[in-house]
């Protein structure tokens, strides 16, 4: 008697056709009539899941997982139709052939009856092909379904601070205390002539906070005043998917909406002409590299640990250095420096390491270096543990002989490199000084020469410094070396 494993795939628009109980109940009647073998073990289910990507599936990865031990636990997988099992040609061929070929298990189809010869196998790729059309078709189908209904007005996204949806596909209705909030905002703005990290800052001391439960920041108080629901339209296709990058505004969708507004047109336009003025250029008008610095990463804030970025200041010629914090609105402390303060003193401290016989110094771990090896060693607990699981995985079954060689090797070859840096951190020879000192001297070269750019320069001082702390109040630079 042949035993066999149920695979049920059901996606939220088939359920009236293909329900889980439907699909169970006529595999179990063909087993039934063929005198084929189910346990309820093996009966595998995902609802409501597509069929294009099986590893966004986890009762179809389990199941893989479950054919591939050994002695194999059943003969044969039983499904009502071939895109339950797959929607995507690529997946379909990959695990029907692993399934085949590793563990000699068939896919057979009860409602699709294949022999086993060669114009089944070109009938097979053409249900495969059909129902990958239908997937694809599918996806255009609800594209075109949601384009009208926001052009209908309607709202089809989780709905920004000031607004809740009190049932799905419901319309977004005003939270009375964040709409408080958001009305905030838009004054500030428009009224106060506050700038977005100044609001930010503002709504953090009186413990105000985002959507997510988070501290505002600048980027999210922009968001806010750029987002036209607060003023009752909807917004919609504005956005690609994969990378969230702005499509060209002749593809966006901007309709008005049936929701209530939070403020009115007037005001929200008020704000967009002050946003047009405050930044003219549109985004990556200019090249990020005209603003780095062979510092910058380095210089550190003393009240939050956040990196100084680096600004051009209006009617100077030097780089001001600013706590990114600060900027965004979650430091309360400015702390700031203009570059022509801030690189003799750098400049003045590798020479006194350097040069000065007389000067006292010591070259030790920095907190974050001494963290850094904590770390490199819970890897190493890590790949042991790991080491343990690929060999069980191998025993029980799941992993092949060969998945097994691949993983332990590539196991050795991460644990091998964790090893050297963790030798080269606890060097601790005499000579060790003298070898970081003669490094200082590289750096210190390349960093004073015209020769090499910021980047360079920069990835030359990672070398030895890990972070230069700079504290406003007492005007302090404390250097952490490597």
């Amino acid at each position: 008697m042949q035993t066999a494993a149920l695979y049920i795939r059901v996606s939220t628009e088939d359920q009236a056709e293909f329900s889980p109980d439907a699909q169970k109940r006529l595999l179990l009647e063909y087993a039934n009539r063929n005198n084929i073998l189910v346990c309820q073990e093996y009966i595998f289910v995902d609802e409501g899941i597509s069929g294009r990507k099986a590893e966004k599936r986890p009762g179809f990865m389990n199941m893989i997982a479950t054919a591939k031990k050994k002695p194999k636990p059943f003969d044969i997988i039983l499904v009502h139709r071939f895109d339950r099992f797959s929607r995507s040609r690529e997946d379909s061929i990959v695990y029907k052939s692993l399934l085949k070929q590793e563990c000699n298990i068939k896919v057979i189809s009860i409602t699709e009856q294949l022999e086993d010869d060669k114009f089944s196998v070109i009938l097979e790729a053409m249900l495969e092909a059909m129902a990958e059309y239908y997937s694809l078709n599918l996806a255009d189908e609800v594209m075109k379904g949601m384009t009208e209904k926001a052009l209908r007005g309607g709202y089809q996204a989780n709905p920004p601070l000031g607004y809740k949806i009190l049932h799905t596909g419901g319309l977004p209705v005003i939270v009375p205390e964040e709409a408080e909030i958001i009305k905030l905002i838009f004054h500030k703005y428009v009224d106060a002539d506050m700038t977005d990290y100044q609001i930010a800052k503002y709504l953090n001391s009186l413990g105000y906070k985002t959507k997510q439960k988070k501290d505002f920041e600048r980027r999210s108080i922009d968001y806010i005043l750029k987002n036209p629901i607060y003023k009752g339209y909807i917004r919609w296709n504005h956005l690609h998917g994969a990378s969230k990058t702005l499509k060209e505004k002749s593809e966006w969708i901007m309709v008005k909406g049936r929701h209530e507004p939070i403020i009115t047109e007037e005001l929200f336009e008020k704000a967009q002409k002050k946003k047009r003025l405050a930044d003219p250029l549109p985004r990556k008008a200019r090249p990020s590299a005209e603003y780095k610095h062979w510092l910058t990463g380095v210089i550190k804030c003393s009240n939050c640990g956040r990196s100084l970025t680096v600004t051009k200041r209006k009617n100077s010629r030097f780089l001001q250095f600013c706590c990114s914090g600060y900027t965004k609105g979650k430091c309360p402390v400015c702390n700031s420096i203009s570059e022509n303060k801030l690189l003799p003193v750098v400049m003045e401290t590798l020479e006194k390491v350097l040069y000065s016989v007389k000067t006292d110094y010591c070259i030790n771990e920095s907190e974050s270096s001494v963290c850094n090896t904590e770390l490199l060693k819970l890897q190493l607990n890590k790949l042991h543990e790991k080491e343990n699981r690929i060999k069980k995985a191998y025993i029980d079954g799941i992993d092949s002989l060969d998945e097994y060689k691949r993983n332990k090797t590539a196991i050795q070859k991460e644990y091998r490199l964790i090893k050297d840096q963790l030798e080269y951190k606890n060097e601790c020879d005499p000579d060790n000084t003298g070898k970081k000192l003669n490094c200082l001297d590289t750096v210190y070269t390349v960093i004073s020469s015209d020769a090499f750019d910021d980047l360079a320069k920069n990835k030359a001082l990672r070398t030895i410094i890990d972070q230069v702390v700079y504290n406003k109040k007492d005007g302090s630079l404390n250097f952490y070396f490597k």
